[in-house]
């Protein structure tokens, strides 16, 4: 074995100590050192159109995630299984001997970019530390721009918060109530929080020959809908039974239950009963939460094992 055949063995096992280290540190929350599905994303962002861009220069550290090869890196690029060293050592040794490689191909959306082909050449780049590659570029459309995200939890919170400040740019919600805590863990919630506002002022319409504003709408949602319902969540104490869920989540899944009991048993069914009864119904239990993730571990390891086992070409 020659030098540069060392140096690259070298470099891939160091390479691949920091995805176990990576691995290990986050054993408890193991999504949040997977590398990001470009699909994922895409679900997420719902792009409205794809453009192609041709060759540019792409900082390393913009290239976040991957179009099909994410479970073979974690999300620093580093390579999660063995069974990359042969093409990963190659792809090192050409560096070593600067030998230019085709470039990448990638997706763009939002300011970050999505590995197409060239995981691999990504991959030693950012253990090598360059800073910039070679990439074919096509682009996909979207008005939300995001910071570079270390996982996917990362970019929904980034969403989350370009929602809220939207929402409340585009209705004046915080000024007129003087609430600026209406906050979610999951995306596309203030869509629904306006439709029943859009909702509640058709109800207020009825019967009346001028209009409501919007103004008046949004503070008489908030006061006679929002509020007490959260109101009755604080009183049954039912919030620390969904951990990292928000009062406004609650309120959302609330109002959805309630209307179903309603639809059932009549518009009798108070909101304090639904409250009660959505907190004893659908919390999960311990067992099942530690059940559900021993289940994540059995199933991520027996998706990596298929994945060696049915290795045959090192493509990219």
């Amino acid at each position: 074995m020659n030098i540069i055949d060392r140096t690259a063995e070298e470099d891939f096992t160091k390479a691949r100590n920091k995805a176990l280290f990576n691995e290990i540190q986050h054993f408890l929350s193991p999504e949040e050192v997977s590398l990001i599905s470009l699909n994922d994303v895409k679900q997420l962002l719902k792009p409205t159109a794809e453009t192609y861009v041709g060759m540019k220069v792409v900082p390393i550290e913009k290239i976040v995630g991957s179009e099909g090869r994410y479970n073979d890196f974690d999300n620093h690029f580093f390579p999660k299984s063995s069974h990359l060293r042969n093409r990963w050592q190659h792809v090192d040794e050409a560096a070593i001997k600067d030998i230019i490689l085709p470039p990448i191909k990638v997706y763009e959306i939002s300011g970050l970019y999505f590995v197409r082909d060239g995981n691999h050449r990504v991959s030693v780049a950012k253990s090598r530390g360059t800073e910039f590659i070679d990439a074919e570029v096509v682009s996909l459309q979207s008005e939300i721009k995001l910071n570079n995200p270390e996982n996917l939890k990362d970019i929904v919170k980034q969403i989350i918060n370009y929602e809220k400040r939207l929402f409340y740019s585009e209705t004046g919600f915080g000024d007129i109530t003087d609430y600026w805590c209406l906050d979610f863990s999951r995306t596309g919630r203030y869509d629904v929080i306006y439709n029943h506002i859009l909702t509640h002022k058709y109800y207020m319409n009825q019967g009346k020959e001028d209009e409501v504003s919007m103004e008046d709408a949004i503070s008489s949602w908030f006061n006679t809908v929002y509020l007490p319902i959260v109101t009755s969540v604080r009183k049954c104490h039912i919030l620390h039974k969904f951990p990292k869920r928000t009062l406004a989540d609650l309120y959302v899944w609330i109002v959805r239950y309630w209307d179903s009991l309603k639809h059932t048993f009549g518009d009798n069914v108070s909101i304090d009963l639904a409250v009660q009864n959505f907190g004893k119904f659908y919390k999960i239990p311990f067992y099942k939460k530690f059940k559900n993730f021993i289940n994540r571990i059995i199933l991520r390891k027996a998706i990596s094992a298929n994945s060696a086992d049915n290795y045959i070409k090192l493509d990219d």
